[in-house]
This record gives C-alpha cells, structure tokens and sequence, in this order.
C-alpha cells in the first residue's frame, strides 16, 4: 500500500512522499527518530505517524470513513502534495519561470526539437542540477542517464559540474571563509559520481531497462531524476510493424508514469522531429506520431527565433503556453544574452 492513501495531514505525507517513503513497507522498519530527522518533524509526530502506518490500523477497515484508505484522497490533499513537490532547475531563469520553478517531479516531460537545438545539453544540464544541495534550493538526488544514441559526453557534463559549483556559490552569497568546506562537499567529480549511466543498443535492450528501472530505483532511493536520451532513436531505425510499436512504446510510457508517481522523480525524455504533411505543406513536428503526444504530462518544444534559442510550452495540464529564450554557454544551459541586457536597462 502506498503512504499516500494514509489518513494523515497533506504537509506530512507529502514529507514522506519527498524523503523516498512511497509505500508502508519502506515504513515499517524505520525507528521514530530516523523518521523524525528525514521528515524535519518532532519524534512525537513521528511516532503518530508510525502508528497510523502499522499494519493493524491500515488492514481491512471497511467502515464509510476510512475512503482515504481504499485510495480516495481529496482533490484539497492532491492541491497540498502538488505545491510541496520541488522543481529542478534548469538554470535559466527566463525557463524556470513560464515552468513554475522547473522540471516538476512526479511528471513526465518531453523535451524536443531539431538536431543541434540543445536536448542533450537540457538532458545534462538536469541531471547535473538534480543534485543541488537541499540547502541551497536544489534536491540533493541522484540522476538516471539513459543514452540511446551516445550523445552523452562526459567532457561536458563536468564542464556543466563545474558551472553549477560556480553557479551554487555566487548565487547563495557563500562568504570566503565558508568557501572551502563547501566547495570539499560540491566537487565536480562528485557530480559526475552520482549519475548512473546506461547505454542502449537496440530497443529490446530499452524495453528491458525501463522495466528494470523501478528496481533499481527501489535499491537507489535518492534518484531523483531519469533521462533518456532519446526516447526515439531506436524506435524509427528498427521498427517496421506501426501499430506494434506503438503497443510498445504505449507499454513504456504507462511505466514511465508509474516510476514518476511512486518515486516521486521527474522523468525527462528527449525527443527529435520528424516532417509531416499537413494542409498541402511539410512541417516539422515531433517524432513517434500523434499517439505518442499522450505519454508525456508537459511538452517543451526547443526551437530556433533568428540566433536565438527558444523553449515553447506545447503542452501542460497546469502551466500556460509560453516561451522563453535561454543560450547554450560554457557552463551549460543560461539567460539568453539578450535576457540579460534587458534586465541591466531596467
């Protein structure tokens, strides 16, 4: 059974939702004051909690008032979870905005655009941002790097590392005399420690690792985040029977939503284009067909405005279309530099 069906307060299953507590097993075992320290609540409250979860009280009550126990919470509880789930930055300031501080976990989000747009960066640039101390606005997790196509570079992710040090320090105003012990703790190499990278030469070998996925997040609790990069590739190279591969990759994306869910991570899939006939002309649109455009919660198509990048939200069940410039610099994703001067005039 999963915590969130407990009759407890929306802030503390929230709490234990974003410590990694997804199910009452992973409940069970753990002393009050271990729970107490993880969910930053009194030993008090955490003792109520671990009464609530113990399996005398969650078995078979079949009474009118305990709906919250056969998995009904209210729309007010979900409202609560929602808006304590933390984002992941993508360092832009202008994207992070019309995305309502970033990627969301508990979703997933497909990113796409044209070859040399900037995917892969966006993938790296996340995976490195997923680890972000808690302290300093981040989620302190680990990443999931699924490399389909091996675009990934090391190279650049510990350039991206070093610029999210940087990034970390001057942001949160961090004093010399602190500089040190904390620079001992973000190390770029530290970074690079915590993304599990797994490459896939075929889409057996897909469809095998994303139903392998939600074990090896069970063992690996603080991951926090997936990638795949891309979700495509494999897919438009080997498949010929159409209505097979989209039972497939129908198959994966209703895991995909499921890993999200339960773990409360946030799962990014990198996505090309594909041309498409629409009304006497060919137009550029995303790869996998009109199907696929269900499997994703958010949609964020990636673009060229002259020389300018831009993000475009095509899709959001709760975020408004929009679009914001950002630039692909040294340190990885960033303000666009036209965002900057525009900023420095006001």
């Amino acid at each position: 059974m999963e915590v969130s069906v407990l009759p407890i307060s929306a802030s503390h299953r929230a709490k234990l939702i974003s410590a990694g507590y997804t199910r009452l097993s992973s409940i069970s075992s753990t002393s009050p004051s271990l729970l107490a320290r993880d969910l930053q609540i009194s030993e008090v409250e955490a003792l109520q909690i671990l009464h609530v979860a113990s399996p005398g009280n969650t078995a078979g009550n079949s009474n009118g008032n305990g709906a919250l126990l056969c998995g009904a919470p209210t729309a007010w509880d979900m409202l609560h979870e929602e808006d304590s789930l933390r984002r992941i930055t993508t360092s832009c300031t202008d994207l992070d905005h019309i995305l309502g501080g970033g990627i969301s976990c508990r979703e997933v989000t497909e990113i796409g655009g044209v070859p040399g747009i900037g995917k892969t960066q966006f993938g790296i640039q996340l995976a490195i941002n997923v680890q972000i101390p808690v302290d300093y606005g981040g989620l302190g997790g680990k990443a999931v790097y699924i490399d389909t196509e091996g675009s990934f570079m090391v190279e650049r992710a510990l350039q991206i590392a070093e610029g999210c040090v940087k990034d970390v320090m001057e942001n949160n105003h961090i004093q010399q005399t602190d500089a040190e012990n904390i620079q001992a703790n973000l190390r770029p190499d530290n970074f690079l420690a915590n993304i599990f990278y797994f490459r896939i030469c075929s889409y057996t070998e897909q469809i095998g690792l994303i139903s392998y996925l939600e074990k090896f997040v069970s063992e690996h609790k603080d991951v926090k985040i997936v990638v795949i990069d891309s979700i495509t590739f494999h897919f438009r190279q080997d498949f010929e029977d159409l209505a097979l591969r989209t039972r497939v990759l129908s198959g994966m994306a209703l895991k995909l939503m499921k890993l999200a869910q339960k773990f409360n991570l946030a799962v990014v899939l990198l996505n090309q284009v594909t041309t498409k006939y629409t009304e006497g002309s060919y137009q550029l649109t995303l790869a996998l067909g009109d199907t696929w455009a269900h499997a994703s919660t958010n949609r964020l198509i990636l673009y060229w405005n002259g020389d300018e990048h831009h993000a475009y939200i095509d899709k959001s069940p709760s975020l408004c279309s929009a679009s914001a410039p950002y630039s692909i610099t040294r340190k990885g994703i960033r303000n666009s530099a036209s965002s900057c001067k525009r900023r420095k005039l006001m």
